[in-house]
């Protein structure tokens, strides 16, 4: 677009049908007059008003101007005609008036000193630029001087000057030392605006030989240095020293190394002050005090606060500075010095002034011929500045006269003018801070319309966005502008539609529809233009997947998604950024279509990833925060503080917590006198602590290590901290686990567990260990004893009851008086047996004991029970004797009764009775003989069939191994099974006890028989064994069958009935093939086959006969 100005201004029709025509009024400033028409010159570029140059380079003084017929151009030099042609160094570009002056083949930048101005003419007026004031850069010497040895004591305070040679433009200042290293600065030190170095107080680590102040010229890319300036800064000491041989005893200084003070001001003096400052520039404002301690700056501003946006504070609060500052911030600042004895302050008066600037610029016209308009040229300014016209460079008071003209102050009117008023008028606004001067031409024209857009431009617009289809139009008079769509469309209205000053056509939200043609047409009184504009439409770019928020722990892999959707015919680039930059080019980062993966990931790859879709016509981002996790870094900078014999305060720095919050910090420490190189817990604190009181034991060589947990778990231990060693003190405690025990019936061995090393407080740990009789009237007995832990006391009597204390004792003293501990002497096996013991037999297998109690003082120990030993002697049932191994049942505690279960019934036992303590048994009590009453049996040991006839079957057993008394009887029951598995009536038989064998008759043939077989004895039945067995098949019945499957009636009957089904088959598929269709219909049978049903479940009448064994160690 080749249009100056656009302006946002638009204009809308009366209601109705009526076209939307933008008649644009005089504001000919958004016009520019195209280049092949005639206009006066206007300048486009030139040098910047102050112009410094380098005086090693030649001098090129810039002036560029457009116009037609081209301008010619001219110099004045201090305000004189400038003849370039006599000076050989002087060229001047063609076709420009640029000067380049070759001062490096010869020349010095100095002899073109001066105050420059370009004039740039043709016939239809003269443009001219600013003044450019041309001076060389200048980088002076500092002048040779003499610096003698500054010497001053400890907490004075110290300026350093540095006075600077003046350079053009000023050099900037600051101090380093002989190896170029700056020096440091501080609340304390500082270096002021204009140069010094100031010091509040001075200390003893200011003695330095090369405090050195450097000036660097920028412009001359150059560096000067003053001579090293020497400090000694002496203590009290050195300084009565110094004065010893001159100064009486009371002129010597205190002990104090220095004397506190309340501030004063080094900078600026008195109580007030004034500064100027120019509006626009940067209002720097600086206060320094020195005292003791060293002072703390504050800033106000009286009646009024600091603009917030535009206030910073320099050099340490020293210096108050203020951007862009304006007129609104002229006023009184106060400046406040404050340290614990006292403040004082000093007031700014700030008055800013402005050197003139702009509120209209005059602006270019182009009239035809007969029109009128106006120049403004309005300035403003501190002081007010003073406007002044030239026309083509002359004062417009000696121009010649142009009765279209008049001068109205800042104002120029022009009215009905002709060709001949076409002419270049300079406004000057000036005031003592500087002047603004500005080119505005008048040009007078006759133009039909021109159309300066290229024809049949496309647009192409991403759809609900706004459309600005450009129509630059130049024309004089100034043509009005209308705009159709399509090729029979009318002009479009103001409902849809917004029509620009400068000819654009704005469609505020284009849709689909709005695509096609539109029609730019300008018209003036001389004639028309028009243009085409094409106009397309595209969908939105769009991240229908957007990268989404990770947390990932050092070292892992991380993936961002990002999928874009777009128009078909725009193709994306897809861009990814780190914080707005490009990715790091790191192997690590790998971009695969819509996916961005980071391996390895480590601490400065966390931060803000952006997924860039950009097409021709938009673009759109999204982004997602990668937070890199991982367990903190541990603490550092250990320190101990607060040491006391028993607590000491730790403190630390924590190290970074990796983005996931210390949520409590661990302290472990190690004694290494003790135990070296083992850490024990100490104590746990919150993560928002960086200090802990922690409790100590006296006599231990303590280091403390921290470690920072966060929900990743726990960082590395820190560095151990410094050792500290506690004073030795008495035992805190004495052994735990006292104990007095026997080992012998004539002794006592007294048992503790010892303190350790930790415990102990102190060198030379030892044990008093004391005893007395319980019930005697005995002094303690004691004994100190090395670091054991264990003594035995002899030659006691037997189990008796000792009181007994073990105290703890160091080279330091005693522990607190130990508890005192019941135990015993040793133990004797008891003397006594119980008496009075007998036998109740509560059934065949279960017997119940009873005992009196044996004197308490015959068990000689700890009463731990009683104890049954319990044989089987004899079998009421065989008559030889055996004997197998005893058999023990323990009673705890006092109990003088016990049951004996497991008994074998019909049997004959034998048992006594012990009492029982620590050391052993006691002696037995007599032999007391009782008898088990008869059992039920066990089954038989076995049931067998033998010898099945068609109508018999013989069936032998062997007894049951275990008859539990004398067998009575066997029974037997009975009954046959079916085909299909079902049961029968059932026979009961009764047998002798002395029969092994026994034959069933009258069976019937080819049937199975179940039986039920037990023995009995007066107590009951025994468990029962179970067998099956068939009796043998008729060997005539199997004949007669095996006939009739062999005639041939039944061959043929068979034969006929095959035949029969064979022939119904293939009726049915003849059938079926032409077209019939039989239902077939398969059924199940609902019942099962008789042949296959399951037996039926015992009824549980006839239990199984089971054979029980007794497993014993027994031996005969």
């Amino acid at each position: 677009m080749q249009l100056k100005i656009m302006m946002p201004k638009k204009k809308h029709l009366s209601a109705g049908r009526a076209p939307l025509i933008l008649f644009l009024c005089q504001m000919i400033s958004a016009l520019e007059v195209p280049l092949d028409l005639v206009q006066p010159p206007t300048i486009t570029q030139q040098s910047p008003k102050d112009y410094i140059i380098d005086p090693r380079e030649n001098i090129v003084i810039q002036c560029e101007a457009k116009g037609k017929p081209p301008p010619s151009f001219s110099w004045t030099r201090n305000g004189t005609h400038f003849d370039i042609d006599k000076d050989p160094l002087v060229t001047m570009k063609s076709g420009s008036g640029t000067l380049t002056v070759n001062i490096m083949s010869e020349g010095k930048a100095e002899t073109y000193e001066g105050v420059y101005q370009c004039t740039a003419r043709n016939e239809r007026g003269a443009a001219i630029s600013n003044n450019i004031v041309i001076r060389p850069s200048r980088s002076p010497l500092w002048t040779k001087e003499k610096l003698e040895r500054i010497t001053l004591r400890n907490g004075q305070s110290l300026v350093l000057p540095c006075r600077p040679p003046v350079g053009l433009p000023p050099p900037i200042i600051f101090w380093m030392d002989n190896s170029f290293q700056r020096l440091p600065q501080s609340e304390r030190v500082s270096q002021g605006l204009n140069g010094d170095l100031y010091f509040s107080n001075v200390l003893p680590e200011d003695t330095r030989e090369d405090y050195i102040c450097y000036a660097r010229f920028n412009h001359t890319q150059t560096i000067q240095q003053k001579q090293p300036i020497s400090v000694k800064v002496i203590s009290v000491d050195e300084l009565n020293d110094t004065i010893a041989a001159n100064l009486s005893d009371t002129e010597f200084y205190g002990a104090k190394s220095h004397r506190e003070r309340p501030p004063t001001f080094l900078t600026p003096e008195g109580n007030a002050s004034r500064k100027e400052e120019l509006r626009g520039n940067v209002l720097s404002l600086e206060c320094i005090a020195e005292g003791l301690p060293t002072p703390i700056i504050y800033w106000i501003k009286e009646d009024g606060t600091l603009p917030i946006n535009r206030t910073f504070y320099r050099n340490f609060k020293k210096t108050l500075q203020i951007v862009q500052v304006t007129e609104a911030d002229s006023g009184n600042y106060q400046c406040i010095a404050k340290n614990a004895l006292g403040a004082i302050h000093h007031v700014i008066s700030v008055t800013v002034k402005a050197a003139p600037y702009w509120i209209i610029a005059p602006q270019n016209l182009v009239l035809s011929p007969g029109e009128d308009g106006t120049l403004i040229c309005r300035a403003n300014g501190n002081p007010k500045p003073r406007i002044s016209w030239l026309l083509n460079g002359i004062p417009i008071e000696i121009a010649p006269d142009d009765p279209s003209r008049k001068i109205d102050g800042d104002t120029i009117i022009f009215s009905n003018v002709q060709e001949r008023s076409s002419a270049v008028y300079q406004c000057n606004a000036s005031n003592e801070y500087g002047y603004l001067l500005a080119n505005a031409f008048v040009n007078v024209l006759a133009e039909p319309p021109r159309i300066l857009t290229s024809a049949d431009t496309l647009y192409q617009v991403i759809a609900n966005r706004p459309a600005l289809l450009d129509c630059a139009f130049f024309g004089s008079p100034l043509p009005t502008i209308e705009w159709f769509k399509g090729a029979k469309g009318s002009a479009l209205r103001e409902d849809i539609y917004v029509l620009h000053e400068n000819g654009t056509l704005e469609i505020p939200v284009a849709q689909k529809d709005s695509t096609g043609t539109y029609t730019c047409v300008a018209r003036n009184k001389l004639g028309m233009a028009k243009n085409d504009i094409h106009l397309e439409i595209k969908d939105p770019t769009r991240i229908i997947k957007q990268p989404e928020y990770a947390v990932v722990q050092r070292g892992s892999t991380v993936s961002f998604e990002c999928i874009v959707k777009h128009d078909h015919t725009l193709i994306p680039t897809i861009t990814w950024l780190k914080d707005h930059r490009e990715l790091p080019s790191d192997g690590r980062f790998t971009v695969d279509k819509d996916h961005l993966v980071v391996t390895d990931v480590s601490d400065d790859d966390g931060g803000t990833y952006t997924c860039v879709a950009n097409t021709t016509l938009d673009n759109v981002s999204a982004s997602a925060v990668l937070s890199v996790v991982d367990v903190p870094n541990p603490p550092f900078d250990l320190e101990l503080t607060d040491q006391l014999d028993r607590s000491v305060q730790l403190s630390w720095t924590p190290g970074d917590d990796n983005n996931s919050p210390i949520t409590k910090f661990i302290i472990e420490y190690e004694d290494a006198m003790h135990e070296p190189g083992l850490w024990h817990h100490q104590i746990e604190v919150s993560g928002a602590q960086t200090t802990a009181q922690l409790k100590l034991s006296p006599y231990v060589n303590y280091s403390f290590r921290v470690m920072a947990v966060n929900s990743l778990g726990r960082s590395l231990p820190s560095e151990a901290s410094e050792q500290y060693l506690t004073k030795a003190a008495e035992p805190d405690k004495n052994p735990t686990a006292v104990e007095g025990l026997g080992s012998e019936p004539d002794n006592l061995v007294i048992t503790w567990k010892p303190l350790n090393g930790f415990e102990s407080n102190g060198p030379g740990l030892q044990y008093k260990v004391s005893w007395r009789q319980k019930d005697g009237d005995d002094e303690w007995t004691s004994m100190v004893v090395a670091d054991v832990s264990k003594y035995i006391v002899s030659g006691t009597p037997t189990f008796v009851p000792y009181l007994i204390k073990v105290q703890a004792l160091n080279d330091a003293g005693f522990a607190p008086e130990p508890a005192v501990v019941l135990g015993h002497s040793g133990e004797d096996l008891p003397m006594v047996a119980p008496g009075n013991v007998h036998v109740n037999v509560v059934n065949s297998t279960l017997a119940e004991v009873h005992w009196d109690p044996v004197p308490l003082k015959s068990i000689r120990g700890h009463l731990q029970g009683y104890r049954i030993y319990y044989w089987k002697a004899q079998s009421s049932s065989t008559r030889h004797r055996r004997h197998i191994e005893k058999k023990i049942l323990t009673f705890q505690g006092s109990k003088t009764h016990g049951m004996l279960p497991g008994l074998e019934p019909f049997s004959h036992y034998t048992l006594n009775v012990r009492v029982v303590n620590r050391k052993g048994e006691g002696p037995a009590s007599p032999d007391r003989a009782f008898n088990t009453p008869e059992g039920v049996p066990s089954a038989p040991s076995s049931l067998k069939i033998v010898n099945p006839t068609l109508d018999s079957l013989t069936l032998e057993w062997e007894p049951p191994s275990h008859p539990n008394g004398i067998l009575t009887e066997y029974t037997l029951k009975y009954q046959p099974i079916n085909s299909t598995h079902e049961l029968g009536p059932l026979v009961d038989l009764k047998i002798p006890a002395n029969k092994t064998r026994w034959t069933l008759k009258n069976l019937n043939f080819s049937t199975r028989y179940k039986f039920y077989f037990y023995a009995q004895t007066a107590a009951g039945s025994g468990s029962q064994i179970t067998e099956e067995a068939i009796t043998t098949v008729d060997e005539a019945m199997a004949s007669r069958q095996v006939d009739i499957a062999t005639q041939g009636w039944f061959i043929g009957l068979m034969c006929a009935v095959a035949l029969l089904i064979l022939i119904l088959l293939i009726v049915c598929f003849i059938r079926r093939n032409k077209g019939g269709k039989y239902p077939v219909k398969e059924k199940e049978d609902a019942h099962a086959d008789p042949e296959i049903q399951p037996m039926k479940e015992d009824d549980g009448t006839f239990g199984e006969y089971r054979l029980f064994s007794f497993v014993s160690s027994a031996s005969f």
